[in-house]
């Protein structure tokens, strides 16, 4: 599989949501701003004129938007690798750069936005899955339950 230069971007996804480490945070919720840019190999679908051969950009704003409107978490980090690996579960996906924009992040000085960014590739998502297994069978060895 060789360098995928073609990419699908998605900008300023709003989502709702109450991730936070403080209790405001987690109680009133907060618009977080998703950037999502995906690489795949446009050219089956251009050839073709076929939805089916990329990835449906509605769809994966529905998925993003899910991913990140659900269970709150403490960081923003672990917001940007949760919709890395959505936008990495559609098949064509190669490569996946997610920004979560926190601009109303609870700091005391004058600013536009924080925001992190991570990027993932296909072979990261499969090696993150076979670990998540992995946790999970060591886990129902021991009687344990297994975290996300």
């Amino acid at each position: 599989m060789g360098h995928v230069a073609d990419s699908i971007t998605l900008t300023g996804l709003a989502v709702r949501a109450n991730h936070g480490v403080f209790d405001f945070e987690r109680t009133n919720g907060q618009t977080f701003l998703i950037d999502v840019t995906v690489w795949l190999d446009l050219g089956p679908a251009a050839r073709g004129d076929a939805l089916a051969a990329t990835v449906h950009y509605g769809e994966l704003a529905e998925a993003v938007h899910a991913a990140v409107a659900a269970d709150p978490v403490d960081l923003i980090e672990t917001v940007a690798e949760r919709v890395a690996r959505v936008a990495l579960s559609f098949a064509a996906v190669e490569r996946v750069r997610a920004t979560v924009h926190k601009p109303d992040a609870p700091i005391e000085l004058a600013f536009d936005d924080v925001a992190v960014t991570v990027e993932r590739d296909r072979l990261w998502f499969e090696l993150a899955g076979e670990d998540a297994a992995a946790r999970a069978s060591s886990s129902a060895a021991s009687g344990t339950r297994a975290s996300a």
